[in-house]
């Protein structure tokens, strides 16, 4: 085992979760092979960056999660709590809100998200103004019960619950700091997403609270774009092949961020080129504790469906530092687990640890019987 004395974990005997997630948790509508506009049927998941992480850490590799976030009383809020529940994911320490019969106050959000196919990229198209996640303000939620008792030992929040509104930026830095506090490590995926921001100030104003909350992260999370909007750190060779990307350039940009942020320990970034919609080069890389490490990169990946490819890698990274004490494994865990999140259907994992371990060692795709 990799010594990983930077990272001190609460006793799982101490806290009744291992993760909780704090974001806003949506309702994809996905109309399978067609697209949104010409649809006459869709499917029903959920789905949200920072809730995905904690349901892949509580399905595929069966620790405790719960979920922070807020929903509208109404149908639709109860047949989100419904899939959440299936998902094994607690919502003790969801808010709910009283719905007005219209929605002129609050709502729960909609996603609607086709996947693409070769030549033609993934479309999302939320419709998420006004929810009742995005409401959420500090003072609302007793994050020093959360993290006291019953107690959590890793939380996770990220970039996508900071934009959603002038007021959750603050309720992501008032949980990081309450986390602290109690001793709970804090992660956080960037996960830029201009729509966002352009509402609010835009990429300075991004760049302004991401900043502001990552002197308060454990670990840190993220692609090349993540990076350059949400912290101004440029990536050289970004957008290159993964077969002649400048890895030297990530590595540097993740010391200028370990330099600028002395709180992060650790760092995992996912590298992705977009060959097409359904043919992805894919890796990863780490920084833990002042060392680098390198997934094995899958050129040529086949995906079904892109979505929550990354909090995949995130959950499965965040499993190999919290459960194998191992930055190697970890960095390979969550390259695995991300790849194969992508091909299945909707925002969640449907990979169970075996199949992680097995694609993590080098196994192949051949029919097991």
């Amino acid at each position: 085992m990799t010594d990983m004395s930077l990272l001190k974990l609460r006793s799982p005997a101490d806290c009744r979760y291992d993760i909780v997630s704090l974001g806003e948790i949506m309702l994809r509508l996905d109309p399978g092979e067609g697209r949104i506009r010409t649809a006459r049927g869709f499917r029903v998941w959920e789905g949200g960056g920072e809730y995905n992480v904690a349901r892949g850490l509580r399905r595929c590799f069966g620790l405790r999660a719960a979920v922070v976030t807020a929903f509208a009383k109404n149908e639709v809020g109860l047949l989100l709590e419904d899939l959440v529940l299936q998902g094994g994911v607690d919502t003790s320490l969801v808010k709910w809100v009283d719905y007005d019969g219209v929605g002129r106050t609050v709502r729960n959000g909609l996603n609607f998200t086709e996947r693409g196919f070769g030549v033609r990229g993934a479309v999302g198209c939320s419709d998420r103004g006004n929810s009742a996640a995005s409401q959420l303000r500090e003072g609302e939620i007793d994050w020093d019960r959360v993290f006291g008792t019953p107690g959590a030992r890793w939380f996770h929040t990220g970039g996508i619950f900071a934009g959603l509104s002038e007021t959750t930026g603050k309720v992501a830095l008032e949980a990081a700091r309450a986390a602290r506090r109690h001793g709970t490590i804090v992660s956080y995926d960037l996960n830029y997403r201009p729509s966002l921001w352009k509402g609010f100030g835009g990429v300075e104003r991004c760049r302004r609270i991401n900043r502001e909350i990552a002197q308060n992260v454990d670990v840190m999370l993220g692609n090349e774009e993540d990076f350059t909007a949400c912290l101004g750190f440029e990536v050289a060779g970004a957008g290159a092949d993964l077969t002649e990307l400048d890895v030297g350039g990530f590595r540097a940009m993740i010391e200028r961020v370990v330099a600028a942020f002395p709180g992060i320990k650790a760092v995992g970034t996912t590298l992705r080129a977009v060959r097409s919609a359904t043919v992805n080069d894919w890796s990863a890389i780490a920084w833990v504790n002042g060392k680098f490490y390198a997934a094995t990169p899958r050129p040529g990946l086949e995906i079904m469906d892109r979505v929550g490819g990354g909090d995949s890698f995130a959950s499965g990274f965040i499993y190999g530092l919290m459960e194998l004490g191992d930055p190697r494994l970890a960095v390979e865990y969550g390259a695995a687990h991300g790849a194969l999140a992508m091909t299945t259907p909707g925002d969640t994992s449907m990979a169970t640890l075996a199949e992680v371990e097995k694609l993590a060692k080098g196994g192949g795709a051949r029919a097991e019987r």
